[in-house]
C-alpha cells in the first residue's frame, strides 16, 4: 500500500494526514499522540474513527497540523483521518458518514465589527 494523504479542517486548524500500513502509531508534528494532546478527551477524538471501524493497530499515521487551538486541531485531525480511510476503502463511508466525521464543521468565530464591543454585543446606549 502506498502513502494515502488527506486534509481535514475545523475553525482555523488545518491537518494534513499521511496514512501507511503499520502497527498503529500516530505522530503529530514529530511528537507522539499522547505527548502532543495531553488531554485524554482530545486523544479519544483523534482515534474515534479508527476505533469505530476497529482498525486501531492497522495503520501508521503521520500528521502536520497548523492553526487553531487544541480542540480545533483534534477535530480537524479526526476529519482528515476519516477522509483518508475512505480513500483506503470505500466501504467505510456509510459508517463514518452516519457519525458525522466526513462533514466539515463550518462554524468559525465571527469577526468583531467597528463601533461595537464584540461581534454582536454593542456599547451601552445612553438616552441622556
Amino acid at each position: 500500500m502506498e502513502i494515502i494523504n488527506a486534509v481535514g479542517r475545523r475553525k482555523t486548524a488545518v491537518s494534513r494526514v499521511y496514512v501507511t500500513e503499520g502497527e498503529g502509531k500516530i505522530i503529530i508534528n514529530n511528537k507522539d499522540l499522547n505527548e502532543y494532546f495531553k488531554s485524554e478527551i482530545l486523544q479519544q477524538i483523534v482515534i474515534h474513527p479508527l476505533r469505530l471501524l476497529e482498525i486501531e493497530n492497522k495503520f501508521n499515521i503521520k500528521v502536520n497540523v497548523k492553526g487553531g487551538g487544541f480542540k480545533g486541531q483534534a477535530e480537524s485531525l479526526r476529519h482528515a483521518i476519516a477522509r483518508a480511510l475512505i480513500k483506503i476503502d470505500e466501504q467505510y463511508r456509510p459508517i463514518l458518514k452516519s457519525h458525522g466525521f466526513l462533514t466539515r464543521d463550518p462554524r468559525k468565530v465571527e469577526r468583531k465589527k467597528s463601533g461595537q464591543k464584540k461581534a454582536r454585543k454593542r456599547f451601552q446606549f445612553s438616552k441622556r
